[in-house]
């Protein structure tokens, strides 16, 4: 059987390893490198991928492509500072889409990606002497489901069988447990090129257990060069009144040299920067140069901002997994940036732990990457390995009042499937439109729209009598499925969250942050919504009231019905103080409606009704 690999198909270098013997190896290209430059240049009909793409990127900024990874699966509206800072042009496609212009073309990101894990496996198929076809691809914990599958279109763009997508922390623990004896809990602390993760394991007997995930997929080493860019920039502007940033080759040159720069201060307490002819004197044309010392201390002062950020995921993955950090038994860095000291200073800060540093960090994901191989082709030296990852963000679909009702929820155990029962609002409503939404947020406008379908067809029935069921699956991948289902008619309707680059969404890895930094917004704005959804569906039982109990008092139906209209005024208007005086009437009116026919009511104490979300404004939770 023709060996799997795993691939780590990172921000800023990428690599693969395959099972040989029962330990995971790197692969080296053909370069003889064991890590090989995400970066892809186009110069006529040639590509060049890799290394020697890298080094004439300084000559052809506007068709030399770097950092992809940011882009991919992603919408225009999501990608505006990257774009900004990029030396090529990256603009909007169609549907919303994220494209590069490189040489008189415009590519998506998934076909960049693709044209590096093609050199990967291309050079890796040359080295062990067999072809490859079947990939493990990693992927950063907090990649949301249309980053996942645009990853997962890459690899099959490239030619590529990929068996599974696993999370890049996940894949470290892999590398590092293999050959662990005894029971241990893990803090994988993974800040790459261009993202940043936080996950916790339970590792014992052959278990790999994510217990949580937390992360910012904004936020890398890459930024941190920026900040060296924009200082470098702006001292040079200051002095020459030339800002550096408008020139394509000048800029593409001072990002080679920020990250040279911030490599060597990993080591060094100073460096110099020195960009000869950096550019010329728009007037005298004379040459200008630029050098700058830069030092560690100042460095840290120009990331100070980016540092703060990384604290946040920590401790939300240890409040997730219900642990504090003197529970944790080892820290696992992950990523070439946390090679800075100051990286490193936070990582002991937050755990009390002085870093476990017997893995790679730029080879760690890839080699766990094959281990995953090895264990879904059945490699026998692998033993009896368990694999159990989460889910980073939760998934559920918008109801009445543009609130989400979670089906899944962050950090569930995958594969998972769960399935809820809901309902119509409206009478004879003959279908229902179900907006899939991932994110953290109470209201659906704040949350990533995944996808949205129609499920129609449903027979005439009164408000509340539809049974429909929603199924959200989850497979290994962590890629969505969903299904909706009428039980009365077996209408049924369902979506595969795919085509990721046309799909409405938001930025999602804020989300969890935003969540909580607007806490107080979100439940007071909650709040006024359910008590409208409150009164809605208070007037929908005071109507089924009315038809029921026709030998009731005229006067008495009359007074509800007045109060009916009067409250459908009100949810209409959304006139809060309205809304609550209303609601205290009705109730009244209708325990006083009920109680004259000597009968009891439905869904609660005095006839007061079951409070139920409902979808799109016509969908709702069955009671």
């Amino acid at each position: 059987m023709p060996k799997a690999v795993g691939i780590d198909l990172g921000t800023t270098n990428s690599v693969i390893a395959v099972m040989e013997g029962g330990q995971p190896d790197v692969i080296v290209n053909a370069e003889g490198a064991r890590t090989t430059p995400s970066v892809v240049a186009y110069k006529g009909e040639d590509r060049l991928v890799g290394q020697i793409a890298k080094r004439q990127a300084a000559l052809n900024p506007k068709a030399t492509l770097f950092e992809v990874k940011r882009f991919i699966g992603r919408r225009w509206d999501e990608v505006s500072e990257e774009a900004a800072r990029a030396p090529f042009t990256v603009k909007e496609g169609p549907g919303g889409s994220v494209r590069i212009e490189a040489n008189g073309k415009d590519l998506a990101p998934e076909a960049v990606s693709a044209e590096v894990l093609r050199k990967l496996v291309n050079d890796a198929s040359a080295k062990i002497g067999e072809s490859i076809r079947d990939v493990v691809i990693t992927v950063p914990a907090y990649f949301d489901n249309s980053q996942r599958e645009a990853t997962r279109q890459a690899g099959e763009i490239a030619g590529l069988n990929v068996l599974r997508v696993i999370n890049e922390p996940t894949a470290a623990a892999l590398a590092y447990g293999l050959n662990k004896k005894g029971n241990e809990t893990v803090l994988v602390f993974d800040l790459g090129g261009g993202t940043f993760d936080v996950t916790i394991l339970e590792l014992g007997e052959g278990v790999f257990e994510v217990k949580s995930t937390a992360g910012d997929t904004h936020l890398g080493g890459a930024d941190f060069d920026q900040r060296i860019v924009k200082w470098l920039a702006e001292e040079f502007q200051r002095e020459h009144n030339f800002d550096l940033r408008k020139d394509p080759q000048a800029l593409q040159r001072l990002i080679e040299a920020s990250e040279r720069a911030k490599i060597e201060l990993s080591q060094a307490t100073e460096t110099t920067i020195s960009l000869p002819f950096i550019t010329f004197d728009p007037e005298t044309r004379t040459p200008l140069h630029l050098e700058r010392a830069l030092t560690r201390a100042k460095f840290e002062e120009l990331i100070g901002d980016l540092l703060r950020r990384v604290r946040e995921p920590v401790t939300t993955a240890l409040n997730d997994a219900k642990l504090n950090a003197s529970q944790i038994d080892e820290v696992i860095l992950v990523g070439g940036s946390t090679r800075v000291p100051a990286v490193k200073r936070i990582v002991r800060d937050l755990t009390g732990k002085e870093p476990n540093e017997s893995v790679n960090p730029d080879e760690a994901v890839a080699l766990g990457a094959a281990v995953q191989a090895g264990i879904i082709q059945g490699d026998a030296t692998l033993g009896d390995i368990v694999l159990v990852d989460v889910t980073p963000l939760t998934l559920g679909v918008e109801v009445k009042g543009g609130m989400v009702a979670p089906l899944i929820t962050r950090n569930t155990t995958v594969p998972a499937k769960k399935t809820e029962i809901f309902t119509t609002a409206e009478n004879n409503q003959p279908g229902v439109e179900i907006n899939v939404l991932q994110g953290e947020r109470p209201m659906a406008a704040d949350n990533k729209s995944l996808g949205r379908f129609k499920l129609e067809g449903i027979p005439p029935m009164r408000a509340g009598t539809p049974q429909i069921e929603v199924t959200f699956d989850i497979d290994a991948n962590g890629i969505l499925h969903v299904t909706a289902r009428e039980k009365t008619s077996s209408k049924e309707a369902s979506i595969r969250i795919e085509n990721t680059t046309t799909l409405d969404k938001t930025e999602v890895d804020r989300l969890v942050r935003e969540a909580e930094q607007n806490a107080a917004a979100d439940k007071a704005r909650r709040e006024k919504v359910e008590a409208r959804n409150n009164l809605d569906s208070l007037r929908v039982q005071a109507l089924q009231q009315l038809e029921e109990k026709a030998d009731a008092p005229q006067e008495l139906k009359d007074r509800v019905k007045a109060l009916a209209d009067e409250a459908e005024s009100a949810v209409r208007d959304e006139d809060d103080a309205k809304i609550a005086d209303v609601q205290k009437r009705l109730e009244d009116a209708l325990r006083e409606l009920m109680t004259a026919q000597g009968s009891g009511g439905q869904g609660g104490a005095a006839g007061q009704p079951q409070q139920d979300d409902v979808i799109d404004a016509d969908f709702k939770p069955a009671d």
